[in-house]
């Protein structure tokens, strides 16, 4: 079987920051594969504005980069399953803290296949959570480099 080529990363925007360091952060993207080879994606809606996003979060002591994606997935969305360590790309944002703070953040993408969803979790009915095509949910996302990742993403890249 050959391997298709990985898409190219487009160069990452980052927010001019007043003598702010930029800070990491590790993100899973859930992904189903549906009947007729259909890959869907879920989104959730952000906390402060409501705008979609996938699940991140800031690095957790003991658990490798992907694993922290994972276990947000679940704090977020309530989502269990398979996380790959394969990096599906970067992309960077501004996170407010307050109205006149934000920090610039880096944000590493891995994929999560969702094998089941709790209907129990810490941010359970705090967020909107929806699965849709790629292509819709590339529409939906406002980062760039996200919106290529997720159109781009492909499961059978995968290791």
């Amino acid at each position: 079987m050959t391997r298709k080529p990985a898409p190219m990363q487009p160069p990452l925007r980052i927010a001019a920051a007043v003598k702010r360091e930029t800070r990491t952060q590790f993100a899973a993207l859930p992904y189903r594969i549906k009947k007729k080879g259909q890959v869907d994606v879920m989104l959730i809606s952000s906390l402060d504005t409501g705008r979609w996003i996938i699940p991140k979060g800031w690095p957790m002591d003991g658990m490798r980069p992907a694993e922290a994606a994972a276990q947000e997935a679940w704090e977020e969305a309530g989502l269990r399953g398979r996380v790959f360590d394969d990096v599906l790309g970067l992309y960077s944002y501004s996170k407010f803290l307050d109205e006149d703070l934000s920090i610039p953040c880096i944000v590493v993408v891995f994929p999560l296949e969702v094998a089941h969803e709790d209907a129990a979790f810490p941010e359970a009915g705090k967020r909107k959570i929806k699965w849709m095509s790629r292509k819709k949910a590339a529409l939906r996302v406002d980062e760039p480099e996200l919106k290529q990742i997720i159109a781009a993403f492909d499961p059978e890249r995968l290791g």
